[in-house]
């Protein structure tokens, strides 16, 4: 990671299009929908966005451009990031590197998915030829299969149980109960997280995101036009992101958030006591055990601990996945990789209705994605603070 100045760009307007848990409408209706989100939450014509950075799984044949002709965009700056749960953070890179250099003034960022009756199936299938060649042969496709090998290299090597995992689940779904955007609206128990039916040991239901249709978008601008706007803001103070870390580790315990975490908090001019929410990129438990580690919270191998003797709810003492992650809002596709920054601008905005941490300052959020049989490919964070 290079340290770099992010100066006076700011995020800001957080838009969630509520999510479905199947949808015939195409991926290209979410994006429209977002757009619209973004468009009368800013109070601004579409013709005053003139850049745009996306990112979907299900928006083949088209691409970048043929959404921007389907939505009438006219655009001096475009990019399609591919990095799955990882894409929102470089979004906000890039288009903040964008808007710096003067390519753009308003940066749209949207990430949006469909999911019709068959379409997580079709989309696994075709995930990647590393997914095929070395997943599928254990006869479980999918991001399941291979969480299943992290988590359960995870338990081996640092002794964490079952359990350990469901107080993540359980407080994650408290988060959600309270968050009227969240799919999921069904108290968990231990019990309940403990009895559910296996998928891939060792995961059982509740381990496992939940596929659905939505979108997630925020703009990216100068904090002067926010402030010409009359925006909520959040400025941007650090951000990473990182690609193939420690490909030689056999399996993946460590990701590329534990060589740029203390860059990340230096660049940001904060300690890590300073932050008031995490946002975990959070399909499976385990992932999120990974990022308490490598941010520097816990050393490694004691994340379950951590846990255990910490509040994560936005009441608590250390408030994890606030609105309840995707664990609890269901995964949009690449939409999940947005969640987290919508979220924290609702926080830091003061508008996360039902579910506000008191005082919410600064916000740490994360992305990882694209996953192959031994480990995820990209990563990313961002620490955003409240104007």
């Amino acid at each position: 990671m290079s340290a770099r100045s992010y100066d006076d760009i700011v995020v800001s307007v957080p838009v969630s299009v509520p999510y479905e848990r199947f949808s015939n409408d195409s991926a290209a209706a979410f994006f429209a929908r977002a757009l619209r989100g973004l468009l009368d939450g800013a109070g601004i014509s579409k013709d005053r966005v003139d850049g745009m950075c996306i990112s979907s799984f299900t928006m083949a044949p088209d691409s970048g451009i043929g959404l921007a002709h389907a939505l009438g965009l006219e655009l001096g700056w475009l990019d399609t990031i591919p990095l799955g749960g990882a894409s929102a953070i470089a979004a906000i890179r890039r288009a903040a590197a964008a808007v710096q250099c003067g390519d753009a003034t308003i940066v749209a960022c949207m990430g949006a998915d469909t999911n019709t009756p068959t379409g997580f199936r079709e989309n696994t299938a075709r995930f990647s030829q590393a997914s095929q060649d070395a997943v599928y042969p254990y006869g479980a496709g999918g991001p399941n299969q291979s969480f299943a090998f992290l988590t359960d290299h995870y338990m081996r090597r640092y002794g964490a149980s079952a359990e350990d995992f469901g107080r993540l689940c359980i407080a994650q779904r408290h988060n959600g109960l309270n968050n009227p955007r969240a799919l999921i609206r069904k108290e968990l128990t231990m019990d309940a997280y403990l009895t559910a039916r296996p998928i891939a040991g060792p995961l059982r239901l509740f381990d496992c995101v939940m596929p659905c249709a939505g979108a997630e978008a925020f703009l990216v601008m100068r904090r002067q036009e926010a402030e010409r706007l009359e925006l909520a803001h959040c400025t941007l103070l650090a951000a990473s992101e990182r690609h193939n870390s420690f490909p030689d580790d056999p399996v993946q315990d460590r990701v590329g958030w534990a060589l740029d975490a203390d860059r990340l908090f230096q660049a940001a001019g904060i300690e890590r006591a300073q932050v008031d929410c995490f946002q975990t990129y959070d399909d499976y438990p385990v992932i999120s055990f990974l990022q308490l580690e490598d941010f520097g919270f816990c050393k490694k191998g004691a994340a379950a601990e951590f846990v255990a003797s910490h509040d994560l709810s936005f009441g608590g003492d250390f408030p994890v996945n606030t609105g309840g992650g995707q664990l609890s809002a269901g995964q949009a596709g690449f939409a999940g990789s947005f969640l987290g920054v919508t979220e924290t601008l609702r926080q830091l905005t003061g508008t996360a209705d039902g579910h506000q941490v008191p005082g919410a300052g600064i916000g740490l959020v994360s992305g990882f994605g694209m996953i192959v049989y031994d480990r995820g490919l990209s990563c990313g964070a961002a620490i955003l603070a409240a104007a």
